[in-house]
């Protein structure tokens, strides 16, 4: 969901985690000239085709050949027993708002999380951002709205191994419930 906090729980992540890189759907956005506009006037930067994907797929892959000559390497802030000394432990979080509904993707994770906010909540978070370019009156009722349900329905039919998580928690909650889940899949893993 928009503004559900998906950017903010990655940076926190990334400062817990060792050797963890972010790769943001955002940084894939088509310039404004290439996205399409509706029959409103709309922009429609909340579709798929508003997005270079293949690009982020390759990213997402080339990024897995060879984490190690990524730009991090980093030992975390605070980390638990499970993640000390772990020089061959490489994380990668993919953050954005379009991941699960395309398909390449989906083969290549290993924990999907999903950030849900209620609508009022989400349009008053929404109302608060400066957007480049900014949101026009009736964008979010007439487009990022109805695009987040089609694509949140979607996923519901879809996919599975999907943790929803409240987007109306407290970031530290949220940022627990994240953390402990990846040290048990961490875990599962070195098994």
């Amino acid at each position: 969901v928009t503004n559900g906090g998906k950017t903010t729980l990655a940076e926190k992540l990334k400062k817990m985690l060792p050797n963890c890189d972010i790769i943001s759907q955002d940084d894939f956005f088509k310039p404004e000239s290439e996205v399409e506009t509706d029959e409103h006037g709309f922009k429609l930067y909340d579709v798929l085709d508003a997005l270079y994907m293949d690009e982020m797929v390759k990213s997402i892959r080339d990024w897995m050949k060879n984490p190690a000559s990524s730009s991090v390497t980093q030992e975390p802030q605070n980390t638990c027993d499970n993640l000390k000394n772990t020089d061959d432990v490489y994380i990668l979080i993919v953050e954005g708002f379009l991941l699960y509904n395309y398909e390449p993707l989906n083969e290549l994770w290993n924990r999907r999380y999903f950030l849900t906010l209620p609508y009022e909540e989400c349009k008053r978070r929404r109302s608060t951002r400066v957007y480049q370019p900014a949101d026009t009156p009736g964008y979010f009722d007439g487009h990022v709205w109805p695009m987040y349900l089609k694509y949140k329905n979607e996923l519901e039919e879809d996919a599975s191994n999907v943790v929803y998580l409240d987007g109306t928690k407290s970031q530290e909650e949220l940022l627990s419930c994240v953390y402990s889940d990846i040290i048990q899949e961490f875990k599962k893993l070195r098994e």
